[in-house]
């Protein structure tokens, strides 16, 4: 019968290195300080013993997880995983760590949104970074009421007492009217992400205010969902075969406006931007390559990202009770090969 190594505990390494358990203790404790001699010989200390500091026994006994819950509603979009990463490298510095929860945008029954909110509830987080459209409101008003800090992230809101970081997207909605009309565009076309969408609905708003000022209206208006196939048949739909078709189209993402521009160019045998002008939301990395040369308007994701882990970091630190921010991030026109401003 063989018998199971003894794991080392905590005093055993304070007792190995001739320290107090409490001095030992802060060397595991995130954020706390520690001489550098000391954190040294205590990590020594611990890799030669085996002591690993269990992540479970500092939550009971902390009451704090030191986990962040970031819920999202797809990752296709390129824009979700630069995001997560930023956010995650973010909150590791300050010693917290990333639960990942995503949810379908097209889930509509409230028990199964119910039961992902009890879900993400359960692991016990300290905190809530939202970026699902969803279930924003729902989830966001759950937090406020049991008292969880929260932070609504590229979604902005009514609801008191929570905070949100978004783009200043309406001002993004009239950069990309200006940069249709300045190409001599007549006929204006949009393509909404979802009807209840805050983003889109202020993206949309700015665009249709800057056209009308020049004396234009709408020509043509679908919805994608944000994806990229539905995106697609909204194109084919807008477009058809229609004598009079958008010599210019507003897509509400990057991601969309990828199917879009494939319809047009490989289905419909259009010339972009000749015969249409097309301008996106977002600038992820693909928009810049070769095979779409995107113009779009670009979301800054270091800053929205920065601004989003240190609001929800104050509001932890308070215990919740500090001041609700809503902060905007300015957005700026990239011009590429889509628009007749870019070439």
């Amino acid at each position: 019968m063989t018998l199971r190594k003894r794991r080392a505990t905590l005093e055993d390494v304070a007792l190995a290195v001739g320290m107090s358990v409490s001095a030992v203790s802060r060397t595991f404790t995130p954020g706390a300080s520690v001489g550098k001699q000391s954190r040294a010989k205590i990590l020594a200390a611990a890799a030669q013993l085996g002591y690993r500091p269990n992540a479970i026994a500092r939550t009971l006994s902390t009451k704090r997880s030191r986990i962040v819950a970031l819920v999202v509603s797809y990752l296709q979009n390129q824009f979700y995983p630069t995001i997560l990463e930023r956010i995650s490298r973010l909150l590791q510095i300050h010693g917290f760590h990333v639960l990942l929860f995503v949810n379908e945008e097209n889930v509509s029954h409230e028990k199964e949104t119910d039961d992902l909110i009890l879900d993400i509830m359960g692991y016990q987080v300290d905190g809530i970074i939202l970026a699902s459209s969803l279930l924003s409101s729902r989830l966001a008003k759950y937090c406020r009421d049991s008292d969880t800090p929260v932070v609504m992230f590229n979604r902005v809101s009514t609801l008191k007492g929570v905070s949100t970081v978004a783009s200043q997207n309406y001002e993004g909605g009239q950069l990309a009217a200006q940069t249709l009309l300045a190409g001599k565009a007549k006929r204006f076309g949009f393509i909404a992400g979802l009807e209840a969408s805050s983003t889109s609905l202020e993206r949309e708003q700015g665009f249709i205010d800057t056209i009308k000022q020049a004396g234009k209206s709408l020509f043509a208006r679908e919805v994608g969902h944000y994806d990229y196939e539905k995106a697609a048949s909204a194109t084919r739909e807008m477009f058809g075969l229609k004598k009079h078709r958008p010599d210019a189209v507003f897509v509400a993402n990057d991601h969309m406006a990828f199917g879009v521009l494939d319809v047009l160019r490989n289905e419909l045998k259009l010339s972009v931007p000749d015969d249409v002008q097309v301008i996106g939301f977002d600038n992820v990395p693909q928009a810049g390559m070769g095979g779409y040369s995107l113009s779009t308007v670009e979301q800054d994701s270091a800053l929205m990202s920065q601004a989003a882990v240190t609001t929800l970091l104050q509001q932890i630190k308070s215990g919740n009770n500090a001041e609700p921010e809503h902060i905007r991030v300015p957005v700026r026109l990239i011009l590429r090969k889509t628009t007749k401003s870019g070439l």
